[in-house]
């Protein structure tokens, strides 16, 4: 089977940082493309978006115009909108420096629009766009300009726009040069979306993030070398999870393992199970605690258990017990963590078991955190000669790899990937998901799936739909990883009986029927 490319490699999806971006803009020009025709394309292409939104409109506009090529932008949006019959007044905070951005901004007085000498008042009605510095920007800003547009953007009397980076942020890092940036209500990004801005540290700047495209061709997006793509709910439409043939029987859609819960954390085995049972896999077992194994039976009939787990005198599950009697190769995927506590002692006797399994481990919670107080640490990821998928957040994260270091999430999870040859989740407000080639940044999903349980609840929905799509494809990739993991967040968003674990692994499982991506009989 061919590997599956999703999303598809374009300018909505592709992510890059602002040297690749920039490389980009150099092959376009050296190809023929002229930079004003560049500059007047991302101008008016922004003009068209804000004349969707007149209401934006309405009282006027201010455009800061900047020292370089973003400010240029900025002009051509200023005389559109003046052109199309709206006040539009302009600010240069900064000394002209760009031969191209001055000829626009001395075109815009000689047509009628005012240019003023002082800084406009925050106070006014009049929608600000912030045109300064973008994509080149690469140290901190006077403070005063950015207090002057965070004064404007806490006083609600109108809106800000921030064209392509909000001034004062790094397009890299998604964090402020100094202690602040530009608080903007939008972002327009422009030509590709830039990493800085799709990382969590970002959210309170951008505000909501919009794409212009300005027709960066196919074949420049496929030359970037890093591979980060930008996933929303919209691209779920297009998710193609392979569907297995309705004779199937049980055992050959899907048979996964979970080894889950503690007598100190009960709860997450019940929803790591219903996880797995949401995704429509044909045989799910699990080793349990004594006291969930005890009721198991009458919340999930269908659960077929394979051993009990013992506890310690801290109530934390023992593994050793209960992994030394199975037989790990008649799954196509086990899942080890949720809610089984700390045993060292236990980890170091039970680990060998899952070094030698040949199918899908996925391992989150506490299985991580047994594996970072252990004597081989991140190592055992290295000794695993088999595909291995982890859940962690950033604690676990820096407990497991506190030797990996990059300025953004993203960075940590592809590096961290490619070290140890492992498929990761970082759970954050915009998850990433990252294998040695490739990163899925989901963005735009919903805060809720930040709740407690939700993470057993998708370590269980990840066990059970692998093991489906392990039936199909031997070889399936941290593509099929980031799919389960936008899955979950939809379902969560849709859920309206509440946002609690279970009640969103109902709406999950419904989901899954209801799109039709299984052909579950």
């Amino acid at each position: 089977m061919n590997e599956i490319v999703w999303p598809t490699i374009d300018s909505k999806h592709l992510i890059v940082d602002s040297k690749q971006m920039l490389i980009v803009e150099k092959e376009m020009f050296s190809d023929g493309m002229p930079q004003e025709a560049l500059m007047e394309k991302a101008g008016i292409q922004i003009s068209r978006w804000l004349l969707k939104k007149k209401p934006l409109l309405k009282n006027g506009i201010t455009v800061f115009i900047g020292p370089g090529h973003n400010g240029g932008d900025g002009a051509v949006i200023a005389r559109e909108l003046f052109l199309k019959g709206f006040y539009v007044q302009v600010w240069c905070p900064f000394p002209i420096k760009k031969t191209l951005t001055n000829d626009h901004l001395n075109y815009l007085t000689s047509i009628g629009v005012t240019k003023l000498v002082e800084p406009p008042d925050a106070n006014g009605k009049d929608l600000w766009i912030d045109a300064v510095f973008g994509n080149n920007q690469t140290r901190k800003v006077d403070d005063r300009l950015i207090k002057l547009f965070n004064q404007k953007f806490h006083n609600k009397y109108s809106k800000v726009i921030s064209i392509d980076i909000p001034t004062g942020l790094c397009p890299d890092k998604g964090q402020p040069f100094l202690d602040k940036a530009v608080k903007a209500d939008y972002t327009l990004a422009i030509g590709l979306n830039k990493i800085g801005l799709t990382q969590d540290s970002a959210l309170p700047f951008i505000g909501e993030l919009h794409h212009i495209d300005v027709g960066v061709p196919i074949s420049k997006l496929s030359k970037v070398d890093k591979k980060i793509f930008k996933v929303t709910y919209k691209d779920l439409k297009n998710i193609d999870l392979p569907s297995l043939p309705k004779n199937s029987n049980k055992y050959k859609r899907g048979r996964t393992l979970l080894i889950a819960g503690s007598e100190k954390y009960p709860g997450a085995a019940y929803l790591a199970l219903k996880g797995a049972i949401s995704s429509g896999a044909g045989y799910v077992s699990a080793v349990l605690p004594e006291v969930v194994a005890e009721s198991i039976w009458q919340v999930a009939p269908e659960i077929v258990l394979k051993d009990i787990m013992q506890s310690n005198q801290n109530g934390n599950a023992s593994l050793f017990g209960a992994l030394k009697n199975i037989d790990l190769s008649a799954f196509d995927s086990v899942a080890v963590g949720p809610g089984i506590g700390i045993d060292n002692d236990d980890w170091q006797k039970s680990k060998d078991y899952l070094l030698d399994y040949g199918g899908l481990l996925i391992l989150d919670a506490d299985a991580l955190n047994r594996i970072s107080e252990s004597k081989l640490g991140a190592n055992f990821f290295l000794e695993r000669k088999f595909k291995t998928w982890i859940t962690p957040h950033s604690k676990e994260f820096r407990r497991l790899f506190p030797n990996i270091n990059s300025s953004t999430n993203l960075g940590l999870a592809l590096d961290a990937a490619k070290e140890f040859n492992i498929g990761i989740l970082f759970k954050g407000a915009n998850s990433i998901v990252a294998d040695s080639k490739k990163v899925w940044q989901l963005f735009g999903t919903d805060s809720q799936t930040a709740r407690a349980g939700l993470g057993d609840l998708l370590s269980g929905f990840i066990a059970g739909s692998s093991a489906i799509d392990l039936t199909f494809c031997r070889n399936i990739t941290a593509e099929y990883f980031a799919k389960y993991v936008l899955l979950h967040s939809f379902a969560a968003s849709k859920c309206k009986k509440g946002s609690n674990a279970s009640a969103i692994g109902d709406e999950l499982s419904k989901l899954m029927r209801n799109k039709k991506m299984r052909q579950i009989s």
